[in-house]
């Protein structure tokens, strides 16, 4: 079989494109990192009190432009540091520009101002500072809100993920960092809120300049200064910096089998990809999913065919197949599901469930604006009982967790809800994708609380966008890079991919997800490579079938199903996520890391003979262009554990 190489940079995350960490800059107790002009982590004595700090401009439909940096300066000095660049935001006939300054002084304090000055009338939805409040350590705790009239409120950073702003007409926040330090920022120039950014997976709660009840998008006049600042300060007395643990390696406990079971792994399948898939029907069937999310949308004019390939691929792999479906009329549901209907008696498929979903609920919807037109969820639910006696119903949205926590159907009438998500709603680069993990407990918590006992399935879901509910439109990607709201997102098909899905399901498959599907077979969101009309490196090389690594996950998970979940847990998470299951001779434990650096993991509690298949670098020609061979390269684990290379996946078999 014909193998190209492929370079380190593909291998990882599919692209040429540098994602390069930032520059660490000190002041005191506090530590930042500079980045493409924003400050990211802030962190006092090493514990983490702001996100990120940023001056954005955003187009009129929400896209984040790159801003052009020129004239940076950077002055790291014995007691503080200073940081100004000149920016630069463009494209077509509009332009704006913007200076910033930086200062950080010896007693953990920091000043961040920013002047914008459009060079055109500049169209925007938002431009000005934003402020990224992280989740471990802040999610309900007590903050105090001055807002602008002055006045104080003493509340705490919400546990349920909030559909709205938690907190309007902002000034400062304050919140404890360490036993008796607080951190305040304070924000001046306009008027800002919060929003709880969990809602789209992001873990952070975000403050942002200009209300969303005020009419966007509008319009910066030429010339006319925007001037807003942030200071971050501290108060209290600092303690000095614990000692670090670095470099003492991951630790993985495994503890006994819990009562709880690997929830079903599937695959979504949108119609453009069925013949596709059935022309890769050997791999899908390698894949063994359990579950087939098929996509039905009239405004599509989907029809007999598609259904008839639904049909083929759920007859071939075994897998139950629920069928999506998008309803259009507002007035005349009952018929067209009655429709809907005929054709799936008539084409043969066998469901083991339906969802439905109103066109109307399909795109997003801020807070306090208005709905677009749709039926009635509990007569439509009732119409798709009709329409489809017997078979298990499901509802919710197709879209993002945001429009399912804004518009909370009656659970009480479905045997599901559902919802997908997307990692790259509003941030692109590599750390931030891998930390959305951390919102989705918070997202099983919140609707666990509306929709009781009803089963919650999550999916299909990849790191590209399945559906843009902010758009009518996919944000383009032509030059193959991380950018956010894509459908192509070129990490789908590295390690970074495989890293990024294990951890996925891990974490939903502990948060008590009744099913996890994932992206589809092929195309920009599969696991499987086919010829696309955009340039996939390596891939598009090899000249034969192959698979991208985050097959052998899905694969492996989708066999798990059912099997019960084992106590496993790692020292830090961050850098290596852990899922472990008992089967037939033993326990099965799949280990990610999600970082791009290596990391040494040893196991305890693991009694017996230990093997592990390992998919890295060194692996990836093989496991991309050969998958039977890879998952048949067991070797065996000794006493110093395992060293996992930058987004590496490891399966490791343990025979007690």
């Amino acid at each position: 079989m014909k193998t190209v190489p492929a370079s380190r940079a593909i291998k990882l995350c599919g692209t040429e494109q540098p994602d390069v960490p930032g520059r660490i800059l000190t002041a005191g107790p506090l530590t930042v990192e500079l980045e493409n002009g924003a400050l990211r982590y802030l962190k006092v004595n090493g514990v983490e009190a702001v996100r990120a700090l940023a001056f954005l401009v955003r187009d009129e439909n929400w896209g984040t432009y790159i801003p052009k940096i020129t004239d940076l300066r950077v002055d790291q000095r014995a007691d503080g540091f200073s940081v100004s660049y000149h920016a630069v935001c463009a494209r077509e006939a509009m332009e704006i520009a913007f200076d910033i300054t930086i200062e950080g002084h010896s007693d953990g304090s920091l000043d961040f101002e920013g002047t914008a000055v459009p060079k055109t009338d500049f169209r925007t939805a938002r431009t000005g500072f934003v402020v990224l409040h992280p989740l471990k350590g802040v999610v309900g705790n007590k903050v105090e809100v001055e807002h602008v009239d002055g006045k104080v409120e003493k509340s705490i950073f919400p546990k349920q993920v909030n559909p709205i702003q938690p907190f309007l007409h902002i000034r400062s926040l304050t919140h404890e960092v360490l036993p008796g330090v607080k951190a305040t920022v304070r924000m001046e120039g306009d008027t800002w809120e919060m929003e709880d950014h969990r809602n789209w997976t992001d873990a952070s709660f975000k403050t942002y300049v200009r209300p969303l009840a005020l009419p966007w998008p509008y319009t910066l006049k030429a010339g006319e200064p925007v001037k807003q600042s942030i200071r971050f300060s501290l108060s209290g007395n600092v303690p000095k910096a614990a000692r670090s643990g670095a470099g003492r390696g991951i630790e993985i406990k495994l503890g006994s089998a819990t009562r709880d079971v690997m929830p079903p792994v599937g695959l979504g399948v949108p119609a453009e990809e069925i013949g596709h898939a059935a022309a890769r029907l050997g791999l899908v069937k390698g894949i063994a999913p359990k579950v087939l999310n098929c996509h039905y949308d009239p405004r599509a004019k989907h029809g007999a065919k598609e259904l008839y390939g639904y049909r083929l691929l759920s007859d071939e792999t075994g897998a139950e197949c629920v069928l999506e479906i998008v309803v259009e009329s507002v007035d005349r549901y009952a018929e067209e599901l009655a429709g809907v209907a005929k054709l799936v008696k008539e084409s043969g498929l066998k469901l083991a469930a339906i969802a439905v979903c109103p066109v109307g609920d399909l795109k997003s919807v801020l807070p306090g604006g208005p709905r677009p037109p749709a039926p009635p969820l509990d007569k439509l639910y009732a119409a798709a009982r009709k329409a489809f006696p017997g078979v298990k119903l499901g509802g919710g949205m197709f879209s993002f967790f945001t429009e399912l926590n804004r518009k909370r159907p009656p659970a009480e009438l479905l045997d599901f809800v559902t919802n997908t998500t997307c990692p790259i709603v509003h941030a692109a680069d590599d750390r931030s994708v891998m930390e959305t993990h951390e919102a989705l407990p918070w997202q099983m918590e919140t609707a666990r609380s509306y929709i009781g006992k009803t089963a919650h399935r999550v999916g299909p879901s990849a790191i590209g966008c399945r559906d843009n509910p902010h758009g009518a439109t996919f944000t383009p990607n032509p030059k193959n890079e991380r950018i956010c709201l894509v459908k192509m997102d070129p990490r789908q098909r590295g390690l970074f991919g495989a890293a990024w899905t294990l951890a996925y399901i891990a974490t939903l498959a502990r948060a008590g997800a009744a099913a996890v599907t994932v992206g589809a077979p092929t195309g920009p969101l599969g696991v499987i490579y086919r010829k696309t009309d955009y340039a996939q490196p390596h891939f598009d090389d090899i000249g034969s079938s192959a698979v991208y690594p985050a097959y052998h996950v899905v694969s492996g998970l989708a066999r798990a199903s059912g099997s019960k979940l084992v106590s496993a847990t790692s020292s830090d998470a961050a850098k290596v996520e852990c899922l472990a299951v008992r089967g037939k001779g033993g326990t099965i434990l799949w280990l990610a890391n999600r970082t791009a650096d290596s990391q040494s993991v040893k196991l305890s509690g693991a009694a017996g003979t230990t093997f592990a298949a390992v998919l890295d670098e060194d692996s990836f020609a093989v496991a991309t262009t050969d998958p039977a061979k890879f998952q048949r390269s067991w070797k065996a684990v000794g006493a110093a554990g395992l060293k996992l290379g930058a987004y590496a996946v490891a399966v490791v078999s343990i025979n007690d």
